[in-house]
């Protein structure tokens, strides 16, 4: 997108190029240019046997390819649109948003991933925020760990911190158990 105008505090500003940031007809657009972006690359992925992922601006992919391959051809995508940049991780482990994977001798194991800026506060209990608010964090929480933990000693750990984490947040045990005790019984798991 060019030429943009916007107000602000009164003053009108151009921007020269690209959207604002969280902004609903920027999202839209923004995936659109991508699919467009993309289509040749998930094309080649699929084609070679591999799986193409991507949520707005983040992309994963997992394919068979020697890394010298791999790292030729993204440089040769980044070649399609100056606007693009793609950069690559490549490990036996690798996080993509709040999942971090791990291949482990042909097996694959997930867990949660939380970025090295993680702060570990959500919404205190002592605010004044409704009591369903409140209860709905130590609940979806959870529900992330069973979801994205792959194996029941990872989901142990997980659960864990996350106890750890709302006991900082002031919330009672009670109202903690009790949430967690919900997951599980949505999810007919009985707990060891």
């Amino acid at each position: 997108m060019t030429n943009n105008y916007f107000s602000y505090d009164g003053q009108f500003y151009h921007q020269v190029r690209g959207g604002a940031m969280g902004s609903p007809p920027t999202l839209t657009i923004s995936n659109c240019y991508m699919y467009f972006f993309e289509r040749q690359i998930v094309n080649q992925i699929r084609n070679s046997g591999g799986l193409y992922f991507r949520y707005i601006d983040d992309i994963f992919i997992t394919i068979n390819w020697p890394v010298r391959h791999l790292l030729k051809e993204v440089d040769r995508w980044n070649k399609f649109d100056k606007n693009i940049n793609l950069s690559a991780n490549i490990g036996s482990t690798v996080n993509f948003l709040d999942l971090n994977m791990e291949n482990q001798d042909g097996q694959l194991y997930t867990t949660v991933f939380q970025k090295p800026s993680y702060e570990p506060y959500y919404l205190p209990f002592n605010s004044i925020h409704p009591l369903h608010m409140k209860k709905n964090i130590p609940f979806a929480i959870l529900l992330r760990a069973i979801r994205y933990c792959s194996t029941f000693e990872s989901y142990l750990n997980e659960r864990e911190k996350l106890r750890m984490v709302l006991l900082l947040n002031k919330y009672p045990n009670k109202i903690i158990d009790q949430q967690f005790n919900n997951v599980l019984q949505k999810f007919k798991i009985i707990q060891p």
